[in-house]
C-alpha cells in the first residue's frame, strides 16, 4: 500500500538539442511545492517560465503532510485543491495531552460555511505528483526539466543561469530567476547572502508507519507521554492508513541508536497500544528558525525554504511558503506586463518579510516551550501543563504548536482606506462564505481585482488599463448570515477592493467610482512597506 515513487522523464534540453528555445521571462529554481505552484500561478497571468530541478523524482518520506485551509484555498485556485481534499484526510480538532490524560481540545474551524476545510493531512509526495499532472496542462507556458542543475547564476541586463545535464551544459537567461530550492538552496549560497537566525539543538525524529485503526481524524499531541517520557511526541493520520509520529529525542541523543528500526518500533508499538503496523520512513532533524535580511535581490527573488525556515511544530513552513508564491506572482505579472513598477516587487519582499517573521516567532514560542532553556523555563512549563488541566485561562499558555493563519498585512501601502464598520481588517485574507449556489471564492477570478458588493451594486471598471471584475451580492441577516456577519458589520451594504491574492485593499459603505479610482491608482503606485 506504500506509496509508488515513479522517476520522471528527462529530456534533452532544446539549446543543447539544436532546437528552438523555450522562451520564458522567469527562470524557476526547483519543482518542490512551491516552484510547481509559482509556476502554475504565473501560467494563470500569461506569464511563461521554465522550471529546473536536479532530480526526478518526487520527495522520498512524508515531509510537508499539513496543509491549512488558507493554503488549499490557494491550491483549488491553482486547480489542485479538489483532488488534494479529496485524497487528503481532514480534520480540524486537536487534543493535548499530559501522560496519558487529555488536558484540551480545540476546534481549528467552529463555523459553517467555508468550501475549504481547516486542514487536511496530505503526504508531499502526493502534493508533488498532483502539481505535475497540473503543470502538463501547461505545455505552451511551463517547461518542466528534470536532471537540469543549475551550478552558476550571473546578474546583468538578465539573469543567465549555467545548468548541466546528463547531455551536457548550457545557458540560460531570463527577465527573472525565482529561487525555491529549499531549505540548502543552493542559489542562496551561489550568490553569497546570509540565513541567520537560531539553531536549536533539540533533535527529533520523524516516523511514518502504516497502520489500520479507526483513529479519529485528529492532531494527537503529548507532552510527557508514557510511551516516550520525559519527552514530547506528535500523531498525525494520514491516507493510505500511514501515520506521522515526531518524537523528542533530546540534545545529547545518540541518533544513530534512536534511527535503528528496532529502536523506532518500539517506541510506536507502546503509543499504539500493540496494535500490527509496518514502519515506512524514519529521520531525524533539528529545529531552526531562520531567514534572509531580504527577499528580492534585484531580479532573482527567494520564495518559500529558501528565503526561511521554522520548525515543523505549527505547520507554518510548506503553508507560508505557498502563502509567498499567492503574495508574489500576481505582481510580478503586472510587472512584466507594464502594468505595474518594479517597486511593487518590494511589496512582496516587505509583506512576506512580515509573514516570516510572524511564523518565525510562533515556531521559537513553541520551540522554548517544548524544549525550556533553563531550569525556571521548566518550572513555569510544567506548572502551564499542571494548571491548564484545571483552569481554562492556563490553556491559553499551552503552548504545543500555533496552527498556521494567514498574515494581515498591517501597514501594507496595499491597503488604502475603510470607511466601512466591518469586522474584517485591511490586509487581511476576505473570507470565504455560501453564496446562491457555491462559494465566494468560486467568484474570484484567477489573477483578477474584485469589487465585492453586498447590498449595494457595483460595476465593472478599468483602472489604467487594469480590469476591476464587480461581485454583486445580497445578504441579510435571515437569509444569508454567513455572509453578512463576515462582511458587513453593523452596516446596512459595503463595498470590497479585493487584490488578485484575496486579501483586502479597501472598504467603503458604498460605490463611489472616484474613490476606487484613486485607490487603484495608489495600489500600482505602491513603494516600500513602512510597518
Amino acid at each position: 500500500m506504500g506509496y509508488e515513487y515513479r522517476p520522471y522523464d528527462y529530456t534533452i534540453p532544446p539549446e543543447i538539442a539544436g532546437k528552438p528555445s523555450f522562451d520564458a521571462p522567469v527562470l524557476i529554481v526547483g519543482a518542490g511545492p512551491i516552484g510547481l505552484a509559482a509556476a502554475i500561478d504565473l501560467s494563470l497571468h500569461g506569464v511563461k517560465s521554465i522550471i529546473l530541478d536536479d532530480n526526478n523524482v518526487v520527495s522520498v518520506g512524508s515531509r510537508a503532510i499539513c496543509w491549512s485551509k488558507r493554503t488549499l484555498e490557494i491550491f483549488d485556485r491553482l486547480g489542485v485543491g479538489a483532488r488534494m481534499v479529496k485524497k487528503g484526510v481532514t480534520w480540524k480538532v486537536g487534543r493535548v495531552f499530559n501522560a496519558d490524560k487529555e488536558v484540551f481540545n480545540f476546534d481549528l474551524l467552529p463555523q459553517t460555511g467555508h468550501k475549504m476545510p481547516a486542514f487536511i493531512n496530505l503526504q508531499q509526495y502526493y502534493v508533488e505528483e498532483y502539481l505535475i499532472d497540473r503543470v502538463r496542462d501547461f505545455p505552451e507556458s511551463i517547461d518542466l526539466r528534470f536532471k537540469n542543475k543549475v551550478v552558476a547564476i550571473r546578474q546583468g541586463e538578465t539573469v543567465e543561469l549555467d545548468i548541466e545535464t546528463p547531455d551536457g551544459s548550457y545557458t540560460l537567461a531570463g527577465q527573472y530567476v525565482l529561487a525555491c530550492d529549499g531549505a540548502n538552496s543552493d542559489i542562496r549560497d551561489m550568490m553569497g547572502l546570509s540565513f541567520e537566525g537560531k539553531s536549536f539543538e533539540e533533535q527529533f525524529l520523524i516516523a511514518d508507519f502504516q497502520m489500520n485503526a479507526n483513529f479519529p481524524n485528529e492532531r494527537w499531541f503529548w507532552f510527557n507521554p508514557v510511551f516516550h517520557e520525559g519527552q514530547t511526541a506528535l500523531l498525525h493520520k494520514q491516507p493510505d492508513s500511514i501515520y506521522r509520529m515526531d518524537l523528542q529525542l533530546g540534545v545529547d541523543a545518540d541518533i544513530e541508536e534512536a534511527k535503528k528500526p528496532e529502536n523506532v518500533i518500539a517506541h510506536i508499538d507502546r503509543a499504539v497500544d500493540g496494535r500490527p503496523f509496518t514502519l515506512e520512513w524514519v529521520s531525524v532533524y533539528k529545529f531552526c528558525c531562520n531567514r534572509m535580511e531580504r527577499f528580492v535581490h534585484d531580479c532573482v527573488i527567494f520564495v518559500g525554504d529558501s528565503a526561511h525556515v521554522v520548525s515543523p511544530f505549527g505547520a507554518r513552513g510548506g503553508n507560508g511558503g505557498i502563502q509567498d508564491v499567492d503574495n508574489l506572482c500576481w505582481k510580478l505579472a503586472m510587472v512584466l506586463s507594464g502594468e505595474a513598477g518594479e517597486k511593487l516587487l518590494e511589496t512582496y519582499n516587505d509583506e512576506r518579510v512580515l509573514g516570516a517573521d510572524e511564523n518565525l516567532w510562533n515556531s521559537a514560542q513553541t520551540t522554548n516551550f517544548m524544549q525550556p532553556s533553563s531550569d525556571m523555563s521548566r518550572v513555569f512549563r510544567d506548572a502551564v501543563i499542571s494548571l491548564a488541566h484545571r483552569k481554562a485561562f492556563g490553556r491559553q499558555l499551552l503552548n504545543a504548536g500555533r496552527l498556521s493563519t494567514p498574515c494581515i498585512y498591517q501597514g501594507s501601502p496595499l491597503n488604502v482606506t475603510s470607511t466601512a464598520r466591518s469586522d474584517q481588517r485591511l490586509g487581511s485574507v476576505c473570507l470565504d462564505a455560501p453564496v446562491s449556489d457555491g462559494y465566494l471564492f468560486d467568484m474570484l477570478d484567477s489573477g483578477m481585482f474584485h469589487l465585492i458588493g453586498i447590498n449595494v451594486p457595483v460595476q465593472d471598471m478599468k483602472v489604467e488599463g487594469v480590469p476591476l471584475t464587480a461581485v454583486n451580492l445580497e445578504a441579510n441577516r435571515h437569509t444569508n448570515q454567513e455572509l453578512a456577519a463576515r462582511y458587513l458589520g453593523s452596516q446596512a451594504g459595503a463595498v470590497y477592493l479585493i487584490r488578485p491574492d484575496q486579501h483586502i485593499a479597501a472598504i467603503w459603505d458604498g460605490f463611489d467610482p472616484q474613490n476606487i479610482q484613486s485607490a487603484m491608482k495608489k495600489i500600482l503606485e505602491a513603494s516600500t512597506c513602512r510597518n
